[in-house]
This record gives structure tokens, C-alpha cells and sequence, in this order.
């Protein structure tokens, strides 16, 4: 730490951040989660558990004239064995919505995926460490701090050089978004270019970002958690990692979709909500999973390794999928005017991929991100599309719960700090005048 300052310590709490759905008291601080506790008591793998703790879209969001900024915090880094460890993971800070400074912390623990397939790992522990922010403006501001996006982040303690408040209420509709390892944010450089965080932007939304690498596969726990948390908009993106990891069949494909749909409905019954395929990638649009990895040539491609004459049977591609969620999305509609349908491959198809092709075949590079993220934004934010703003339409979720919500017995942490029961909220919405 610094010692030129006269430094004002500041809590690290539930009320400076966003993005979350649960946080965790450790011996070090504070780590934020993206699934609840009762989800993650039923998650199977250590997959999902590492990534529902990797902080996509969580950020510490203040108010304050700082001009020197560091926040210490203890990273989890992976690594894979045999190969080249990663950058460091970046901190982006944003001072009045736009990008202004980066960090990194050097040091924290080490996480050693053994087996790709299994993703055993060993833990190596290391020290905490500190990202330092300095020469920012001298002015009363909002800053936004975005956590590495793949590093497990536990929050230890927030200095600045004069107070900070927590940020006032932005007046944006929540965003609420699920899906696979790209939404997570996979190859992206830093944590505000993964796609749905520059759509976000775009859209002038606040996001609740759900993508899970390698773990989008319809679970129950997910679709629970999105019931149970407010939001204005719903985005669940999915099928490249039902393909990917080959976990089931056509037939039990199509109950589980229209499952997880009917879960989020009883929390959200009428908040717009858009279902999309997946985007384009080769080698799994004709062709079932499993999915393996890839190392000839020294770099880390994957592969599909499935029969594509087993189609017949009910085995999964990306374009069977494609029709089908398509098909899913058509019969609800006519129950369901708030639903909306798009082909992924809108987002990011073949011309897409003859100017920016995926790396390892199945994640996009940077470029890639932000055309996604520029599509996302044009096709669902724009003027008659499924997000777009509604002039004098309902108040906001966030406003509902200072509104009609009050504290009792079982009551969890909001989003913003406060007390909040879903099942309650979504009363409340129904009650509003």
C-alpha cells in the first residue's frame, strides 16, 4: 500500500456492488457469487462452481471526487497444465460510464486444471495483492470498478483519498442475461469488452450477467435464480453447450427448454424475455458432440467428435437445436406475446467469421466480442426491437423494491444492498398502481 495519502478505508459491501446474486464472507473479505447459495448446493461439477465465482459483470460502483484509488483483493488464477499461464487478470475502472484506467493483481492463488476433460485441479495459495488507480479527475464523479472477468475475485478492503458514497440509482432498466462461455466472456481482452457487457453499454442497461463457461445446460438451479431475481430484461441464450458437452437428446432437449422457460415465467410473467440460438461454429453446426480438445500444431483447438449420422437418433447439432428452439419459441408466442426469438447466427454468422474466425474454433477473439455485443445492441436495443425502451412505461424493478418491500424472517441481500424477498417482489409488481 501506498503511503503519500491520508487513506479513507472503506467497507467493501453489498451496497458498492452490482452485478451479483449472492456474496460469501471468507477469511479475507467478501467474494461475490452469481448463483445463490441454495444453487450452488446442487451444482455437480467443479465447472460450473469455478465459474459462477468468476466475477463476469460484477463491479464495485461508488460516487466520489478520489483521485487515487486501490482496491486490495486476493485473485484465483487458472492455469492449465503444460501450458503458459495467462495474463493477469484486469480491472477495469470506468469514471462516469466511460473507461479510464486498468489495473492488475499480480500474485493471489494459483488454480491448476490437471484434467481439460474432468477439470480436476490443484490449488496452489499465494498472497493477496493490490490495483492501484491514480491521476483520476478531481471532480465528484461515478466510478465503476469491473472485476477481472475470470479470475475469482475476493474483495478485502477499498481505499481512496477523500470519502466515497455508494452511486446513486443510474434510472436503467436490469438486464438479466444467461448463457455459455462466450457470454461469460471467453477470449475477451478485459472485463467491459466481453459481448454483453458492451451491449449493456450500448443499451444504456444495467447488467446481471449469468453466462457460465462450459455450463449453460438448461439446470433447474439456473432457471431458479432467474426467476428469483428482478429484472426488467431476460436474455437466455442457448445450445452450444448442450452440443458441446453431449448431455442429452433431442427428446429430452425440448421439455427441458420449455422447463426452464416455464421457471423463469412464474417469477417474470410478462418481463420481455428473448430466447437465442446459438452463434456460428463449424465445427458443431452438423456435427453432435462430444466436444474434445485439439493440440496438434502446439495450439489449443477443439473439436467435435460425435456421428453426424446419428442426427436420425436425436442427437444434437447446433442447426438441430437451431430449429428447434425456434419452433419452441413460435408455439409459446401464442401464449406468450412477451417472448421473442433470434437466430444466433444474427449475431455473429458466416460473414462474421470469414473476417473474424474463432481462435479455437469455437470462442471469438476481441473482434469478435464486440461485433457480437454491436449486433446484440442493434438487433434487440433498437427502435422496435424486443428491448427497446418504452416511453412512460413501468417503473423500474429496482424502484419496486424500496418501494413495496420490507424486511422479515429468510430475507436476503439485493443487488443494491437491501433487503429484498423475490417472491414478494414479483407481488409487488403484479400490485403496482
Amino acid at each position: 500500500m501506498n503511503t503519500e495519502h491520508d487513506w479513507i478505508t472503506t467497507p467493501v459491501t453489498v451496497d458498492i456492488l452490482r452485478g451479483f446474486l449472492d456474496v460469501e464472507p471468507t477469511a479475507h473479505g467478501l467474494l461475490p457469487h452469481r448463483l445463490p447459495a441454495r444453487a450452488r448446493r446442487q451444482i455437480p461439477d467443479n465447472q460450473l462452481a469455478v465459474a459462477e465465482a468468476q466475477p463476469s459483470g460484477v463491479r464495485l460502483a461508488f460516487r466520489t471526487r478520489a483521485t487515487t484509488i486501490e482496491l486490495d483483493t486476493l485473485p484465483t488464477k487458472r492455469v492449465y497444465r503444460g501450458f503458459p499461464a495467462p495474463a493477469d487478470g484486469v480491472y477495469d475502472l470506468l469514471v462516469d460510464g466511460r473507461l479510464a484506467a486498468q489495473a492488475t493483481v499480480p500474485g493471489g492463488n494459483v488454480r491448476t486444471i490437471t484434467d481439460m476433460v474432468t477439470q480436476s485441479a490443484e490449488l496452489r495459495e499465494g498472497p493477496a495483492g493490490t490495483a492501484r488507480f491514480t491521476g483520476l479527475p478531481a471532480r465528484e464523479k461515478d466510478i465503476e470498478i469491473w472485476l477481472p472477468h475470470t479470475e475469482i475475485t475476493e474483495l478485502i478492503a477499498l481505499r481512496t483519498d477523500v470519502p466515497v458514497e455508494p452511486a446513486r440509482d443510474s434510472g436503467r432498466r436490469v438486464w438479466l442475461h444467461h448463457g455459455s462461455s462466450i457470454s461469460h466472456g471467453s477470449n475477451a481482452a478485459h472485463p467491459t469488452a466481453i459481448w454483453p457487457a458492451l451491449a449493456a453499454a450500448q443499451g444504456e442497461v444495467e447488467l446481471v450477467n449469468l453466462g457460465f463457461a462450459g455450463s449453460a445446460l438448461l439446470d433447474p438451479f439456473t432457471a431458479r435464480a432467474m426467476r428469483d431475481t428482478p429484472a426488467d430484461l431476460i436474455s437466455v441464450k442457448i445450445g452450444i453447450n448442450v452440443v458441446n458437452a453431449d448431455v442429452m437428446r433431442l427428446r429430452a432437449f425440448t421439455p427441458a427448454v420449455h422447463g426452464f422457460l416455464d421457471t423463469i415465467r412464474e417469477g417474470h410473467p410478462t418481463t420481455p424475455l428473448l430466447v437465442v440460438s446459438p452463434v456460428l461454429c463449424p465445427v458443431q453446426e452438423d456435427t453432435p458432440g462430444p466436444l474434445a480438445p485439439d493440440f496438434d500444431g502446439g495450439t489449443l483447438r477443439f473439436k467435435a467428435t460425435g456421428d453426424p449420422a446419428e442426427r436420425a437418433a436425436g442427437r444434437l447439432t447446433l442447426n438441430v437445436i437451431r430449429d428447434e428452439l425456434a419452433r419452441i419459441a413460435e408455439q409459446r408466442t401464442a401464449d406468450d406475446p412477451n417472448l421473442h426469438y433470434l437466430d444466433g447466427r444474427e449475431l455473429y454468422g458466416e460473414k462474421d467469421y470469414a473476417e473474424f474466425p474463432l481462435p479455437d474454433e469455437v470462442h471469438p477473439d476481441p473482434s469478435g466480442h464486440r461485433r457480437i455485443g454491436e449486433n446484440f445492441a442493434r438487433l434487440v436495443f433498437g427502435d422496435g426491437r424486443p428491448f427497446v425502451a418504452e416511453i412512460g412505461g413501468p417503473h423500474r424493478v429496482r424502484e419496486c423494491w424500496t418501494r413495496w418491500v420490507r424486511p422479515g424472517p429468510g430475507w436476503g441481500r439485493g443487488r443494491t444492498g437491501g433487503p429484498y424477498r423475490p417472491a414478494l417482489v414479483h407481488v409487488a409488481l403484479l400490485q403496482r398502481p
